[in-house]
């Protein structure tokens, strides 16, 4: 099922503008984690956990399950598909993977946004669990980094199901 070609730049992009949204977001929530850690001033400590969990909630998951959806219809709708490429293959699995981790990871959001938001934090309360959220951010913006350069790159390789579809194709005489 490919997509006409109007319907095809609409969905690359909604998915396009999503993904970037996504980044963004990511960008600004490791922005905020850096700056919770090492304040010395009590409310942006408290302000920027609060903060994390509003973005969190509102921009990055919503961002990342549009980014996934978005991206499995592109994909099912140009010659690129679903299985039949390799750099489609990794890109699906470390935005499902991605998408996963992320949801597990909204409970410390949470709960490192309920504490600062009930008392001060000092330098030294959850010290571990905010230097996490920093490395997880750091994380998840390679990983969003290597999805993008999948997605300009296109790197060749065609998957075995991939491989059968071409020959399925050029044995079909086309009408």
């Amino acid at each position: 099922m490919t997509m006409s070609p109007g319907l095809r730049k609409l969905a690359l992009t909604v998915h396009v503008t999503v993904s970037v949204g996504w980044f963004g977001a990511v960008a600004g929530f490791l922005a905020l984690a850096v700056a919770g850690l090492i304040s010395q001033d009590g409310q942006t400590v408290r302000g920027s956990y609060v903060a994390m969990d509003l973005v969190t909630r509102f921009v990055i998951v919503p961002f990342c399950l549009a980014s996934l959806l978005t991206g499995v219809v592109q994909s099912l709708g140009t010659p690129w598909g679903l299985f039949r490429h390799y750099w489609v293959v990794i890109k699906l699995l470390l935005t499902v993977l991605s998408t996963i981790i992320l949801l597990v990871h909204t409970q410390p959001i949470r709960y490192l946004a309920e504490v600062a938001a009930a008392a001060a934090l000092s330098s030294v309360d959850h010290r571990d669990l905010r230097i996490q959220l920093i490395a997880d951010a750091g994380a998840a913006l390679a990983v969003l980094l290597v999805a993008t350069v999948l997605a300009v790159y296109k790197p060749r390789g065609t998957t075995r199901y991939g491989r059968r579809r071409q020959q399925t194709q050029r044995a079909v005489p086309a009408s």
